[in-house]
Order: structure tokens, then C-alpha cells, then sequence
């Protein structure tokens, strides 16, 4: 059975002192909640190891998940984070080629395939983002976008290494915009999606956890996880208002 899942991205935003805040608050929210639905939060860096010991201190359900990592484990690599060290620190998750890495910083399948590996590696899990720009969709390029973020990247998978991936879907004209791809844009996408890993993956198909990324809000969120395939959510904005996410987490 596909488990269940809302993450939060927060991206650049809070202090450790807000970020402290709002995962309390979170916290206290989830708690009398059913266990079914995985809850991952994703703060910056620099908050990463207080809310670790935070979250244990709570014994908390919360997982905690980092943004980005480096494509190398250690070495002169001035700035980057080590995915060895962020598994010490308590992450359980690490974001891959969200949409912003890929356009801001020109982050190739090539180079994500290598943080992929050495996410695996450290023990923990992957949470894979993937999705068309609005030019893509409006060429009708959309499902070779993402047929092909597939096949180069999780296609070098073994089946044990993919089962451990949560794969993300983000229809980028849909982030930070306002707009959001209907219940059936995304339900065909996500459809899509797990009809191209099951050509690879026969056996591991059906149980991808493929979550929609793209402008997720209590307001929609019902609507959006009532669909078969659609498992869950990458949360941007929301997720950094408490009520928010956690109207999220009870859309299923």
C-alpha cells in the first residue's frame, strides 16, 4: 500500500527562532492525528540540527527532510552539505531537483542521479522532483519533460534503491504563481508518471508514493489527494503557516 505524505518545503524563510515556532505549533497539531499520512518538514540548513534535537526531544512524528545536498560525499567543495552529514544530523529526506535548483542553479538529470546515489547511500530517502515549464506544457512537450526526468535519472535505479524514492511532481507554471493545475491536469500527470516507472519498475509501480507540487492549499488540497494516484504534497507557502499545512494533512 502507497503511503501517504505531506511534506513542507520552507525554502529561504524563517530565523531558527520562527523556525523553532512554527515546528512546535506543527507539532502540537499533528499530534492526535491519524499516523497513516507521513508529515515531513524541509527547513533551511542553518535550522537543521536544533529542530533534529527538538523533534526527538518531542519524540515527535515529524521527519525532518534537507532541501538540497551535495553531488560529493566530502572534499574541497567550499559551501556544499554532505548528504553523510545531514543523515547525522537527523534528515531522513533530502529534496532533489526541485524546480528552482533545476532553473536557478542549471542542475542537470546527470548531476541529480549523483545526489540521488549518495542520498541512498547515506540511509536516507530521496523525495525526486519533477515537472514541465508553462512553455513546455503550451508546446505539448510536457509528458516528454517528464518521461525523460524519469528515464535519466530513476531509471538507473536498482528496485530496491527506487522504493525508497518519493517522487514529486511540480508543474512549474503552477509554483509561486497563484495558479495550480486542476484535479485532472494533475491526476493525468501523476497517472503518466506512474505508468513510466511501472515500464522499468513493474513491480515497484504501484507502490511510488508521487506527490503534486504545485501551489497545494487547504482550499484545494481535498480536492487534489481525492484523486487515485495523487499520494500527497510538496507544500511551498502553506506550509509555513501551522493551520495551513496541517488543514493539508487532514485533506486525505
Amino acid at each position: 500500500m502507497r503511503k501517504r505524505v505531506v511534506a513542507g518545503n520552507w525554502k529561504m524563510n524563517t530565523n531558527i527562532e520562527e523556525g523553532l515556532l512554527l515546528v512546535k505549533e506543527i507539532d502540537h497539531l499533528v499530534k492526535d492525528l491519524s499516523q497513516e499520512t507521513g508529515v515531513i518538514i524541509a527547513p533551511p540548513f542553518t535550522h537543521l540540527a536544533t529542530i533534529s534535537s527538538l523533534l526527538k526531544s518531542e519524540n515527535s512524528r515529524i521527519l525532518l527532510a534537507a532541501q538540497n545536498c551535495a553531488d560529493h560525499q566530502s572534499g574541497a567543495y567550499t559551501g556544499e552539505v554532505s548528504p553523510n552529514t545531514l543523515a547525522e544530523i537527523g534528515c531522513k529526506y533530502v529534496i532533489i531537483g526541485h524546480s528552482e535548483r533545476r532553473e536557478y542553479y542549471s542542475e542537470t538529470n546527470d548531476l541529480l542521479l549523483r545526489k540521488i546515489e549518495l542520498v541512498l547511500k547515506a540511509n536516507m530517502s530521496p523525495i525526486y522532483c519533477i515537472g514541465e515549464r508553462l512553455e513546455e506544457r503550451e508546446s505539448n512537450r510536457h509528458f516528454d519533460v517528464v518521461s525523460s526526468q524519469i528515464k535519466e535519472v530513476l531509471y538507473n535505479l536498482s528496485e530496491e534503491e527506487l522504493e525508497k524514492v518519493i517522487i514529486a511532481y511540480e508543474p512549474v507554471w503552477a509554483i509561486g504563481t497563484g495558479k495550480t493545475a486542476s484535479s485532472d491536469q494533475a491526476e493525468e500527470m501523476h497517472e503518466f508518471i506512474r505508468g513510466i516507472v511501472a515500464d522499468k519498475f513493474p513491480s515497484c509501480a504501484d507502490n511510488i508514493s508521487i506527490l503534486y507540487g504545485g501551489s497545494c492549499k487547504p482550499s484545494n488540497a481535498q480536492e487534489l489527494f481525492a484523486r487515485k494516484n495523487v499520494d500527497g504534497g510538496l507544500i511551498g507557502g502553506a506550509s509555513l503557516s501551522a493551520v495551513d499545512f496541517v488543514a493539508i494533512i487532514k485533506s486525505f
